[in-house]
């Protein structure tokens, strides 16, 4: 009882509350005028019309934004080494990049094109992934921030969860179940396209967690996926209609 409380609170503190907003976020689209269709999500906003003070904003939510996986980390820790638990180090360097470039690319590919085939259906809102200014300190921003939604996804919901589900009996299927829906559960925002990509990738990141042992892998790939999501928007939607 006492593991589900404390998985219960961690949810609570980081992605299952983001999981409920995302809930009420989509029922307001779909019951909106213009519908989950003409609806539109802005995932890096401004925060202030000054850039200094924009920039203190941005920089105090990624350092806050990390306070879950913190916490995760000392609640593993116990009498062990969490990151060695985890599987969250650089070494072996080689094949954790080769791996996390081959999970971006299983994963970013199809995941594009189901973006635009539920936006299409509207199914999907339309995402932009960043409203910043042109400042010199955007780019630096948007890859704290793609860095910041990889460590907070992937050391919470697979380091984390997939320990204290394995101490709770949890299966390897269920586990990575488990985790696939909460993942696609704090995407709903974005619409029910939302949801399919992210607990499909839910699906692989889990089933290659339990695979290779190693959560820096998934740390890159996440991190590779939003840095070029967030910082190639702008360049993209130059030269691609319905971003």
């Amino acid at each position: 009882m006492r593991l589900k409380i404390e998985i219960a609170i961690v949810l609570a503190l980081s992605l299952g509350q983001s999981a409920v907003y995302s809930m009420v976020s989509l029922l307001h689209s779909l019951l909106s005028p213009k519908g989950l269709g003409g609806s539109t999500v802005t995932l890096n906003q401004s925060l202030s019309s000054s850039p200094y003070f924009d920039l203190t904003y941005q920089l105090l939510g990624f350092l806050f934004g990390l306070a879950p996986v913190a916490l995760t980390l000392y609640l593993l820790a116990g009498d062990s080494n969490p990151f060695n638990r985890i599987g969250f180090s650089a070494r072996p360097l080689i094949k954790n990049v080769w791996q996390g470039l081959a999970l971006a690319a299983v994963i970013g590919i199809p995941g594009l094109g189901l973006y635009f085939a539920a936006r299409s259906l509207g199914l999907s809102a339309q995402v932009v992934t960043s409203n910043l200014g042109a400042y010199w300190w955007t780019i630096p921003v948007l890859l704290l921030s793609a860095l910041g939604a990889a460590l907070l996804e992937e050391v919470v919901m697979v380091g984390y969860l997939f320990e204290r589900l394995r101490e709770l009996g949890r299966g390897k299927w269920a586990t990575i179940f488990i985790s696939a829906a909460i993942r696609g559960s704090y995407h709903l925002y974005q619409g029910f396209g939302g949801f399919i990509g992210n607990f499909a990738m839910g699906i692989v990141f889990g089933w290659a967690y339990r695979k290779f042992g190693r959560l820096t892998p998934l740390v890159i790939a996440h991190f590779i996926l939003d840095a070029i999501s967030f910082v190639g928007y702008a360049w993209a939607k130059t030269f691609i209609t319905g971003l």
